[in-house]
């Protein structure tokens, strides 16, 4: 049944036919692999931020924009946004002892990957006490605060990956607390680098759990000790260490304490769970660290609206990848990220052609590509907290991070399904297409947190993101079988080297996702719908505060 707010949605949208459908010409597969085969190819160098090859890749994208016939989107009639970023490098070579833990040894990058975000050039600790906090969780609405009261002043907060219930079994305090299987916000390594930072913590680590994080370990060590963020004010806590530590590993430091730490992590599913600290277990560290200061940039494109030209529909992507690493077996240190996300920046330039080829909307339309998501959403982060366009009037942020390339599915799987009336919006053009919707397979995964929408989002910005992870596709050729198996090959190459790109992909499912986010947005940038977080939802209450600016 629906509800008031969702039967006013449906009518607001409810456009002429040929507004409905207007669409110069279908999304085209040929321009989106096009795109990538430029993007990830060797002369952009993997396109990490601050590298001669964001040079190459800002370039590149201003000049398509300007191609299309946008207008400048960024700051002060510019075709970018900077993004002043701290980047640094930890050494390898540091030195690193856990102290009270016999033949336990950390090789940085093997069983422990440390990174810091600090202006500094050196990080020390001297017998830096670890105390585990379960899952790092403060949530009142749900009757839980994993802290109680401890300090943390000059130690390292030993944290459980995902939320408290993602492995809850009946009779546990934490079951169906916090979204079941479902990964909410407490679950996401940022949010627990944060609570450990405004805690004063000396430093972090994460316990890794392949299944509770939804990424392996090499996932985890991919930065090789690298890290970036926005610069931070004065009085902004920030981290000296921070990182993950194999699981295995893990389970030797606790033990070394006399700690049995799979009965600490069904203990961190009860809400009277207490801090334990690693008694006779401490870390020395001695971290030489590299550090930079460079003015990444967000690029943007814009549309002006007819009528409401002050009303903004987003589209985004990032640029970013990797760079170079290490090299791999046939000696390839590039990592292109010709999925991730190439091919979402090809998705966003397909549409703003798509747009510019159709009658000018009535709101205005911005085409955004990020830097830095890669390193935590930095600069949609940064856009976020400075916005060019006011977020209490973005009607709406559409996301393109990693699509299928394994050709047209007969379902669309969707990040966060249920979360706001946007669903209502995207039903219409799927069935259209024949295609139905289906929430993501991999909740517990946290897909919904890992994208560039969130930076807006959690700021109140209804959002939908299109990302190919949440589950297998049902391939046309093939169905789910032949989906899964696309799937579980392409996270073999998730932010590694063989992310590249190929000329077998078949990009028509991903053509067709890309026409289903332009019909939604052009439905919004031709209506007076502002679309709403469902009542329940983490960020429905920041929306309601700016509902002035909206009434007009």
């Amino acid at each position: 049944m629906r509800t008031p707010a969702l039967a006013l949605l449906a009518t607001a949208i409810a456009l002429p036919a040929s507004a409905q459908t207007a669409s110069p010409s279908a999304a085209k597969a040929d321009n989106l692999s096009a795109t990538v085969r430029t993007l990830a190819s060797d002369p952009f160098e993997g396109r990490g931020p601050g590298t001669p090859g964001e040079a190459r890749t800002v370039d590149y994208l201003v000049k398509r924009l300007k191609a299309l016939g946008l207008q400048p989107g960024g700051e002060d009639g510019k075709w970018t946004q900077v993004v002043p970023m701290v980047h640094t490098q930890v050494d390898p070579a540091g030195k690193l002892k856990l102290r009270g833990a016999g033949d336990v040894a950390l090789r940085q990058g093997d069983n422990i990957n440390l990174t810091t975000v600090k202006d500094t050039d050196r990080v020390t600790l001297e017998d830096a006490p670890l105390v585990f906090v379960g899952y790092g969780t403060d949530a009142p609405e749900a009757g839980w605060d994993d802290y109680k009261g401890v300090d943390l002043h000059g130690k390292i907060a030993v944290f459980l990956v995902n939320d408290p219930d993602f492995a809850a079994k009946a009779g546990d305090d934490a079951a169906g607390r916090f979204g079941d299987r479902r990964m909410t916000y407490y679950g996401r390594w940022t949010y627990k680098f944060d609570q450990a930072a405004e805690r004063g913590a000396a430093a972090a680590l994460i316990i890794h759990d392949t299944d509770a994080a939804g990424y392996g370990w090499s996932t985890v060590s991919a930065s090789n000790g690298e890290n970036y963020d926005i610069v931070r004010g004065p009085d902004e806590n920030v981290l000296p260490l921070q990182g993950w530590v194999r699981g295995d590993t893990a389970q030797q430091m606790f033990a070394a304490a006399g700690l049995d730490l799979a009965a600490l992590r069904k203990k961190a599913r009860s809400a009277d769970f207490s801090p334990v600290t690693l008694t006779g277990v401490s870390l020395d560290a001695d971290l030489p660290v590299t550090t930079q200061h460079i003015r990444s940039r967000n690029v943007l494109g814009r549309i002006a609206g007819t009528t409401h030209p002050d009303e903004t529909v987003m589209y985004g992507a990032h640029w970013d990848a990797y760079g170079k690493g290490k090299p791999d077996a046939q000696g390839r240190a590039i990592r292109p990220g010709a999925n991730d996300d190439a091919l979402g920046v090809a998705a966003v330039l397909e549409t703003a052609r798509m747009f510019k080829q159709a009658a000018r909307p009535e709101r205005s339309v911005v085409f955004a590509l990020w830097t830095g998501e890669e390193r935590g959403l930095l600069g949609s982060e940064y856009y976020a907290v400075h916005p060019v366009y006011p977020l209490e009037t973005t009607v709406a942020d559409l996301t393109f991070d990693i699509l299928q390339t394994a050709g047209p599915a007969r379902n669309l799987v969707l990040i966060g399904k249920g979360n706001s009336t946007l669903d209502d919006v995207l039903a219409p053009v799927a069935a259209a297409q024949g295609r139905k919707i289906v929430p993501e397979t991999f909740s517990e995964r946290g897909l919904f947190f890992r994208a560039d929408h969130f930076s807006v989002a959690r700021r109140g910005v209804p959002s939908l993101l299109m990302m190919a992870l949440g589950g297998p596709p049902d391939l046309e050729q093939g169905g789910l079988a032949a989906g899964q198996t696309w799937l579980d090959a392409y996270m073999e190459c998730y932010h590694q080297t063989c992310d590249s790109w190929s000329a077998d992909w078949n990009l028509k499912g991903a053509a067709e996702d890309v026409e289903a986010f332009y019909k939604v947005g052009h439905r919004l940038a031709n209506s007076r719908a502002w679309p709403e977080w469902r009542p329940d939802f983490a960020f429905a209450e920041v929306r309601r505060e700016s509902a002035d600016a909206r009434r007009h």
